[in-house]
């Protein structure tokens, strides 16, 4: 047991050694777990090593950032949270992996110092017609600081073995229809980013496309990530990962998403350097409210190297904040191989040039 209210051991049966299987998941079943100090070490290792901005590595400079003061990462109390959830609801259950996240909002900033807890219920399950030994479960997932504040929450996806394999369900009437197909970023067009032509707001069109580089997975660095916030077998053993559904040793997907934002923030300072006017000051971007449809369509292993493109979907005016606005953007990985591996929808607040008049 962690701290009073709050269950480290999931399940009974769990901790008898009988594996949870789909069968066994019980929905809408509040769990609580989990026991994390955070602390401003932790806090600046995670922001150097995977989003290198000042608000999550430099404790003065963070200061003047909008948020306040030094906060992690969103992507590391993600992070966090997946540890939590390995050592809590998945340590006993036959889990094989999730195909990613509906939506994460990010609510309160996350200080050091804080209390981490999670809160847990399954909202939803169903067999998969595809996969007749699998099911999976829609769960929403809350981060929870000492008091009982939720600073952070997720909309998810778990895929888990059935004990007692059947045949296919038959679809139910009126069932939701299948997500649509990802379009490959590269299949699509648009004007490349220019920062001389200024990267406020106002300046960035519906369309644009930018690159921000790629990366290749290593072995050793795709099994520390796991150990320190996911793992589970198919991310730290080569013979449990061939005996898995991803046929090998693969990332993460938490640990993809956190190159994606390392390769997005160093891009950003870089094309900062090109500024439009000498001396003009440069925009603020972030913090981000959180993002939408996080999708792993494919694993990546060892050795795969993964290009990043972003799209601006959508810019989002706001009557709160009239001297900022928000930036949508799909944003994909692909591998050498051309496949799409790793999709979201980014948001990210955005200085502008002129307040917002509506």
């Amino acid at each position: 047991m962690g701290r009073e209210g709050v269950q480290d051991d999931i399940s009974a049966g769990g901790a008898a050694g009988h594996k949870i299987h789909h069968e066994d998941i019980e929905v809408g079943k509040p769990i609580t777990f989990g026991n994390k100090l955070l602390s401003k070490e932790e806090i600046i290792s995670f922001g150097q090593a995977f989003d290198p901005q000042p608000m999550h590595t430099d404790e003065e400079a963070a200061k003047l950032a909008p948020v306040g003061g030094l906060c992690a990462s969103g992507w590391h109390t993600c992070a966090l949270m997946m540890r939590m959830i390995c050592d809590g609801p998945l340590k006993h259950t036959a889990g094989l992996g999730s195909p990613g996240v509906d939506e994460v909002r990010w609510t309160k900033p996350v200080r050091p110092g804080t209390v981490l807890s999670c809160r847990h219920v399954v909202t939803e399950k169903r067999d998969l017609a595809s996969k007749p030994d699998v099911g999976l479960a829609k769960i929403t997932i809350e981060l929870l600081d000492e008091s009982g504040e939720v600073l952070c929450w997720w909309h998810t996806n778990q895929l888990t073995r059935k004990r007692n394999p059947g045949p296919p369900p038959p679809a139910p009437a009126g069932a939701k229809p299948a997500r649509a197909k990802l379009t490959s970023l590269w299949d699509i067009g648009g004007p490349e980013m220019d920062p001389s032509k200024g990267l406020y707001f106002e300046d960035r069109p519906i369309g644009e496309i930018t690159d921000f580089g790629s990366h290749t997975f290593g072995r050793d660095e795709i099994i520390a990530f796991a150990r320190d916030f996911d793992p589970q077998p198919f991310h730290l053993d080569e013979a449990a990962a061939k005996a898995s559904l991803f046929g090998g040793l693969c990332a993460s997907g938490w640990h993809t998403s956190a190159i994606f934002i390392r390769n997005l923030i160093t891009y950003r300072k870089f094309s900062r350097t090109g500024a439009p006017v000498p001396g003009e000051r440069q925009p603020v971007y972030g913090p981000s409210p959180g993002f939408r449809d996080l999708r792993w369509p494919k694993p990546v292993f060892v050795g795969d190297t993964i290009q990043f493109r972003a799209r601006i979907s959508q810019k989002i005016d706001m009557k709160s904040r009239p001297n900022r606005g928000i930036l949508v953007s799909d944003v994909q990985g692909r591998n050498q191989h051309g496949d799409v591996v790793f999709a979201v929808i980014s948001q990210i607040l955005i200085d502008r040039r002129a307040p917002y008049r509506a």
